[in-house]
């Protein structure tokens, strides 16, 4: 970053750090926009090179049998992001619960024009996937003073009878590292959902938001079942499996 860029496009060690990305050919839409769930795969690429900037890699992790996953998601889409555009994206954790901490990141054009602000809430989990205590060096992250905050939930009515249903299985390309469908792809799936209810152009409105609960994982070759209807002026999505056990919830609905 050079000297004379905005001061809100440079890092502030140890709390916030800004990364510059490119918007790929194949994250791209017909409309030469970038795909929505690209800025999932940014903010959590950045928040790994925050934490391995401060001691905390993959290394660290890996020997103390711990791990973050995400919970929920508010984005908010400002501006559209078109194919091969440079951006910067930055991410700060603003708050701490026991078992959670709250990301703050923003995406930015070189001018420092905001483009999209996501919320991102993660919950630390041990090698049985159970929950447990952030240790206390994590609090190096937060300038003193961190506020906590109520981790962010999406709640849904019953799926209604008129709810435009998809069913399909996960693929091999949908799963992470850890095996299983990565928290992107499902922005995906439920995007996928949204068109296939006819509400394609409401994926090029904005201001946009978007809230994503995330409330368990799916596996490879699973059979999945979604259902999108409108809701108080957006459009509502759950993703379950057979047995009607949630896997995920979300919302959108245009701003301003």
């Amino acid at each position: 970053m050079t000297p004379d860029a905005p001061a809100i496009l440079r890092d502030e060690l140890p709390y916030r750090i800004v990364r510059p990305y490119r918007v790929r050919f194949e994250e791209s839409t017909v409309s030469e926009t970038m795909r929505t769930a690209v800025y999932l795969a940014w903010v959590a690429d950045v928040a790994w090179q925050h934490s391995t900037e401060l001691g905390f890699g993959r290394d660290w992790y890996g020997a103390r049998g711990l791990f973050w996953l995400v919970r929920s998601i508010r984005l908010d889409v400002l501006a559209p992001v078109h194919t091969y555009a440079e951006v910067l994206v930055s991410t700060r954790v603003v708050g701490y619960r026991r078992i959670g901490a709250r990301r703050e990141c923003e995406v930015f054009a070189p001018s420092g024009e905001l483009l999209a602000h996501l919320e991102i809430d993660w919950v630390m989990v041990n090698e049985r996937g159970v929950p447990t205590r952030v240790p206390d060096d994590f609090h190096k992250f937060v300038v003193d003073g961190a506020v906590t905050f109520e981790m962010r939930k999406v709640a849904l009515p019953e799926s209604p009878p008129h709810a435009v249903e998809r069913r399909f299985r996960v693929h091999r390309r949908d799963l992470d590292p850890l095996d299983h469908v990565n928290n992107s792809v499902y922005l995906d799936y439920f995007e996928e959902a949204l068109e296939a209810a006819g509400q394609g152009e409401l994926l090029l409105v904005v201001p946009r938001r978007y809230v994503l609960d995330f409330a368990s994982s799916a596996a490879r070759d699973e059979l999945l079942v979604g259902r999108t209807w409108p809701l108080e002026g957006g459009w509502a999505y759950r993703l379950t499996r057979e047995d009607g056990s949630e896997i995920f919830r979300a919302r959108i609905e245009p701003l301003g």
